[in-house]
């Protein structure tokens, strides 16, 4: 029988995507090998490293972009919100009710960039032209929170929030493709008709 000798193994798969790989003494022919080393020439090499490493280093580019769970983490809290409002609508006024969300907010996003200060991760920039777009963002932030409270002062059911949020991502949308010239496909367009007539089916 031909002796066989490692010929190399690279713990970190994220660098080395190579399978295991044998080579013989005598002739120096190289068996790829998969499961088994019997099965040469199999297509899928093995990682033996993988729960070491990151996971999710390609799930960006297989199944979603990359900002994906960033958008399920905001909906998420935004959800929360909308139910805290709810629960705190009838119990403070919508004034007072709306500078403590925004405060709390503000405080929050506080520590947020004092995080990133001591972590020496601080990479902010400024523009007159982000702050000036900034402080509208805010302006609306403001104004839409006591809408919420005024809404659900009035009675309005929490389940009336998804048609709200879907009239505003319709707005979005019609934006992104006029000003950001974003693609338009048929899907979006279907999408910004179901997020206004769902919004319009709930007026009662």
């Amino acid at each position: 029988m031909t002796e066989l000798a490692i010929w190399h193994v690279e713990d970190n798969s994220v660098i080395d995507l190579r399978p295991v790989s044998f080579v013989p003494e005598k002739n120096k022919l190289r068996l790829r090998v998969d499961k088994f080393a019997d099965e040469p020439r199999a297509s899928h090499a093995v990682h033996f490293n993988f729960l070491a490493s990151d996971p999710f280093h390609k799930l960006d580019s297989c199944f979603v972009a990359a900002w994906f769970w960033y958008a399920v983490v905001a909906a998420i809290l935004y959800g929360a919100h909308q139910i805290f409002t709810k629960l705190a609508a009838n119990r403070i006024g919508e004034g007072l009710g709306g500078f403590v969300v925004e405060a709390t907010a503000a405080l929050s996003i506080l520590v947020y960039l004092a995080f990133l200060w001591l972590a020496s991760r601080w990479n902010q920039q400024s523009s007159a032209q982000g702050i000036f777009y900034s402080v509208l963002t805010g302006v609306c932030v403001g104004a839409g929170t006591i809408a919420f409270f005024l809404l659900f002062q009035k009675g309005g059911p929490l389940s009336s929030v998804p048609a709200i949020l879907a009239g505003g991502a319709a707005i979005m949308a019609i934006a992104g493709i006029l000003f950001f010239h974003e693609s338009l496909s048929w899907q979006r367009l279907i999408g910004v008709v179901l997020a206004i007539a769902g919004l319009f089916l709930l007026r009662k």
